[in-house]
């Protein structure tokens, strides 16, 4: 009974994919499981639940939060549900860990923070790859001024996603667009790096046959500290093509390269006539999902209402990059249309 008694309960929204791989990391530790979970449909609900073996199934996500009374849920519906969710688990003062992108405007994020830190109830985006050991290794590296000062900077990412407008990639209704899948990795990974104050210099996108953005561009502009020039950070994203998924920040005294980076098992520093001089490789991480869980235990146990390695204010400043994204792209698209319209006549 006394095990029980410290045994931290988390409750699951969502019985799609991405939920199986949080259920996975819980049970790589020895002090939570997840408890309940709660899907718009039973026959998913039970299904996921007799799969990862949960012990509860509910079709109501209010039901499960009345009844179980999680000390944290996951929210892994998809994104178009993550802001009417995490305000449904804050109405309750049950805390809440949300699937990037965690809001698809930046009304909703202050929203749901403002009412978060009012009840004092713990939110936290999960951008997992913040916590990534080869991640951590790049920060080491970049702060203790092994690459000097860090001078530009660019992030890629991309696949050929299924070309099927009612998956949630292309449906407008599902929350689609390469903004809130992949251009956040880009924007938080960035920041969390090169941690100075930050500006978006250029926001745009291209819109697909759906009305979401499929191709992402974005530049960044850090402050340099005293005495030292500003950084230039090219932030590219898109479900047209299979990019080469790199990160490389470059400094007065070399670079760092993650292959991969929001899935980063290994960090590469060069020298400054472009040597390899050091190589990390995380043999330790099964589940990297493991990392944001326990930093969810950390701070829901401490009593805090954020997270600083993912806190409040940096999904707000996603949020609104996506706001001026979209609003880029959009009026791009109608000048676009204005001028082929006046080619023609």
């Amino acid at each position: 009974m006394k095990q029980r008694e410290q045994e931290f309960r988390f409750a699951v929204m969502g019985a799609g994919k991405i939920a199986n791989k949080f259920c996975d990391a819980v049970k790589r530790l020895p002090e939570a499981r997840v408890a309940a979970v709660a899907s718009k449909s039973m026959e998913r609900a039970k299904a996921f639940a007799e799969k990862n073996g949960i012990e509860k199934a509910y079709d109501s996500y209010e039901k499960m939060l009345e009844e179980e009374k999680p000390d944290c849920v996951y929210v892994a519906a998809t994104s178009d549900a993550h802001y009417a969710l995490s305000k449904l688990c804050v109405e309750h003062g049950i805390a809440v860990l949300c699937e990037k992108a965690m809001f698809l405007n930046s009304a909703e994020a202050k929203e749901v923070f403002g009412l978060a830190k009012e009840k004092q109830v713990f939110v936290m985006e999960a951008m997992w790859s913040r916590f990534l050991p080869a991640v951590r290794k790049a920060k080491e590296w970049i702060e203790s001024g092994c690459i000097g000062t860090p001078v530009c900077g660019q992030i890629r990412i991309g696949f050929h996603a299924e070309e099927n407008p009612e998956n949630r990639y292309f449906n407008p209704a599902l929350g689609g667009g390469a903004a809130f899948d992949l251009t956040v990795y880009c924007y938080e990974i960035m920041t969390f790096l090169i941690n100075r104050p930050v500006t978006v210099e250029e926001a745009t996108a291209v819109l697909g046959e759906t009305g979401v953005d499929v191709t992402d561009h974005v530049l960044l502009r850090f402050a340099g500290k005293p005495e030292e020039p500003d950084m230039l950070a090219f932030l590219e994203s898109t479900f047209l093509s299979n990019l080469e998924d790199r990160l490389e920040i470059c400094g007065t005294k070399g670079k760092i390269v993650l292959p991969r980076p929001h899935f980063a098992s290994e960090a590469q520093r060069y020298g400054q006539t472009g040597e390899c001089e050091e190589v990390f490789r995380d043999t330790v991480t099964e589940n990297g999902f493991v990392y944001e869980a326990e930093e969810a235990m950390r701070c829901v146990r401490a009593g805090k209402a954020e997270s600083k390695t993912v806190p409040h204010a940096l999904t707000i400043a996603c949020a609104k990059l996506f706001d001026l994204m979209l609003q880029n792209a959009k009026a791009a698209q109608a000048e676009c249309e204005s001028e082929a319209g006046f080619t023609e006549n």
